[in-house]
């Protein structure tokens, strides 16, 4: 019986492993796979530093964070170039990978970019194109081969520029160039796809070869997306030095801008203006010398009032004249002091309220940055956290039906540590969130914390959203920031307005900043006001950082045609 076993099972593990053979030399007879490989057409590194750059043949690339080998300005960018071609009409399923060849093993953070521009062009090393926000980031750099999935920026037959950026460890990664001695070592794209599944084409038929658009969320041209390091303190972002825009800014359907950021404001409707809020609006702008992009508005569930039936007629007007709207939509009735609980929200009970916020969203017919509950971290007596994702995804589910398809819905945390770990568990996921807000502040003796720089405010939760994964890819906005003065330094409040633009520029995935014109978020008295234009310093530092390139981006036309 035993002998007869083995027999049994000898005869299984040769009819498995014939089967395994002949897979390996049969095609699917549902689907053909198909491997390319594509080699660079060309590569550099953007440095200004020439012994890496000047365009000449190097058999290595280089990359570097910003403060690299104790040069505040030794960043270097690997770029490299590829010409894809002859892919057919019926691929499924295509993927991409990026393959650089690294010659140690790094403890560095590595993200990949597609740019527009290529790498050959005259100049390339010196000069920055216009880059994504980040395509896929590895945490450190292997011995060896190292692969980051670029599918989402190959759409077809097309020229492709990726931009190779760190942003940990200061000493430069070297990577093998095209021109290095070992053909097997250079930059290579792998692109695999499927033939077969879907509609039938005819054999070998590519698409005509087009140069590959940058995907709309592009970050600025000549800074780092590094997070690595600070800004440097002696060379703070003003008018007179920034640099000039990229020629030519896109926004995208969900309000990216391609270079810059959009410069918002909240400050409050005040009763002696017959709580006219464009009355309060438009003197702020009349002080701080430009119109803001964005205008904040806090509202309620209350579908009555300016507080409820939003956008109002002072908001629609606001909107026509070429400002964005941003209504934070909080589960409560203002004038009463109710507050609702989640499951209210998704239990139904309050359907007829936002279907009828939805209707007015979609009438106004332009794009709305939406919110709902912001800072929810923050707020236990509305349930937990899984309620809040509940409601959340039942806001915007209604909206949907509605047709109120032009909301763009960001989700708005605190940002603080003490609450890093629920921050997954309140995140409503990808499907439903489009943009991430959160509100740093540098409060100072509003709260007894030290004086932060705006690094120091804004980097660390930014940081924290990369290394734990949420929202990867999607734009960033302060959706409330502010600053304290310092009694001891009356300059200081103006200095940290005059480097905020450099900060952003260090964080590319920052495309809003919207400043929380109150004078305290805890108290106001003489050691604690956050009014942008508590003093004259204060005015002028804000009026510096608004006039600073970077926040100064076209409004799209379709944002003014409010119907």
């Amino acid at each position: 019986m035993r002998s007869r076993k083995i027999r049994v099972l000898v005869t299984l593990i040769a009819t498995a492993m014939l089967s395994g053979l002949l897979a390996l030399v049969l095609p699917d007879a549902g689907a053909d796979d198909v491997e390319t490989v594509f080699r660079a057409v060309a590569d550099t590194t953007i440095t200004q530093v020439p012994q890496d750059g000047d365009n000449r043949p190097k058999t290595t690339l280089a990359s570097c964070p910003r403060l690299c080998e104790r040069n505040p300005n030794g960043q270097r960018d690997a770029v490299v170039e590829f010409r894809v071609t002859g892919l057919p009409r019926d691929r499924t399923n295509m993927r991409v990978q990026l393959r650089l060849h690294a010659w140690h093993h790094v403890n560095a953070r590595v993200s990949v970019h597609v740019a527009d521009g290529g790498a050959r062009s005259p100049g390339a090393w010196r000069q920055r194109p216009s880059m994504s926000l980040a395509l896929d980031t590895n945490l450190d750099v292997k011995q060896g081969y190292n692969y980051w999935d670029v599918t989402s920026a190959v759409t077809g037959n097309g020229t492709y520029t990726f931009v190779v950026t760190q942003s940990t460890h200061h000493n430069r990664v070297y990577w093998a160039s095209r021109e290095n001695s070992r053909s097997s070592l250079r930059p290579m794209l792998l692109v695999s796809y499927e033939r077969g599944r879907g509609a039938p084409s005819p054999p070998n038929v590519a698409e005509p070869t087009t140069v590959a658009p940058v995907p709309p969320t592009v970050a600025p041209p000549t800074t780092a997306p590094s997070i690595a390091t600070p800004p440097s303190p002696t060379s703070p972002a003003s008018p007179t030095t920034a640099p000039p825009p990229p020629r030519s800014c896109e926004v995208s359907e969900l309000l990216v801008p391609s270079c810059g950021a959009w410069w918002g404001i909240y400050t409050p409707t005040l009763r002696e203006d017959n709580w006219n809020s464009t009355v309060s609006l438009t003197r702020l702008e009349e002080q701080v010398g430009r119109r803001f992009d964005i205008v904040h508005r806090y509202k309620d569930f209350s579908n009555s009032g300016s507080n409820g039936a939003f956008p109002d007629q002072y908001e629609l007007e606001q909107m026509r004249q070429g400002r964005i709207m941003f209504f934070a939509w909080e589960s409560r009735i203002f004038a009463t002091g109710t507050t609702l609980t989640w499951r209210q929200v998704y239990s139904g009970e309050y359907d007829e309220v936002i279907d009828a916020v939805a209707r007015r969203i979609a009438d106004a017919g332009v794009p709305i940055f939406m919110g709902f509950d912001h800072e929810p971290e923050d707020d236990p007596s509305k349930g937990s956290d899984a309620d809040f994702v509940r409601a959340w995804r039942h806001v915007v589910d209604r909206f949907e039906r509605a047709g109120a398809h032009n909301a763009i819905w960001v989700w708005t945390v605190m940002g603080w540590s003490g609450y890093y770990p629920r921050y997954h568990d309140l995140y409503p996921g990808d499907e439903y969130v489009d943009w991430i807000g959160y509100d740093p502040y540098n409060f100072h003796h509003c709260n007894g914390s030290r004086w932060e720089t705006p690094w120091e405010s804004i980097a660390p939760f930014y940081q924290w959203l990369d290394n734990n994964r949420i929202g990867v890819g999607k734009p960033r906005m302060l959706a409330e920031y502010g600053t304290n003065s310092d009694p001891a330094d009356p300059q200081a409040k103006r200095n940290w307005f005059e480097t905020l633009p450099e900060t952003i520029r260090a964080l590319p995935q920052i495309r809003a900043v919207i400043y929380f014109n109150s004078a305290g978020s805890t108290r106001t008295d003489d050691d604690c006001n956050m009014l942008l234009n508590d003093t004259q310093e204060s005015l002028a530092g804000f009026r510096a950082a608004g006039a600073d390139p970077y926040f100064n981006q076209p409004i799209p036309e379709a944002v003014r045609r409010v119907r």
